[in-house]
């Protein structure tokens, strides 16, 4: 494709060979209007330059942030050192019942007497459990006859 230089280029090239009048009304606007398109392709050229620079970036960070989730998330194929992993991890994720967005929460949190605290909205956030386990030693059952 020929780029809107060499177009502009054959323009003003065109105009000399015609011999436009520079002194006349009409050859100083066909100029003019050459000399503007002249610097609008430039530009333009100048644009696509950038455009092309960032698309490279964009592509290296792509590929970059791509290494990176898999250091941090792994692979797609289930590993016994990920399975190991996934077993220790104390968390899970809730849906805030003020601003509907889910976050994680590690299961120790939930210990506290105090309640969470949402970090999209900032809104406390409480929790009632009810044990549904068959242990007549924990503390749920010795609740319940009070």
């Amino acid at each position: 494709m020929e780029s809107l230089v060499s177009k502009v280029s054959y323009l003003k090239g065109l105009a000399e060979g015609l011999s436009v009048d520079k002194n006349s009304a009409e050859g100083k606007l066909l100029l003019s209007i050459i000399d503007v398109l002249s610097d609008v392709a430039t530009a333009v050229d100048d644009l696509l330059d950038a455009h092309e620079e960032l698309e490279e970036k964009v592509d290296e960070i792509d590929s970059d942030l791509a290494d990176i989730e898999e250091i941090a998330y792994g692979d797609d194929e289930d590993s016994e050192e990920d399975d190991e992993f996934d077993d220790d991890m104390d968390f899970f994720e809730i849906e805030c019942p003020n601003c509907h967005e889910d976050f994680m929460v590690d299961f120790d949190a939930l210990d506290e007497e105090k309640g969470i605290i949402c970090p999209n909205c900032n809104q406390e956030i409480e929790f009632e459990f009810e044990c549904d386990c068959d242990d007549e030693n924990c503390d749920c059952h010795s609740k319940d006859e009070d």
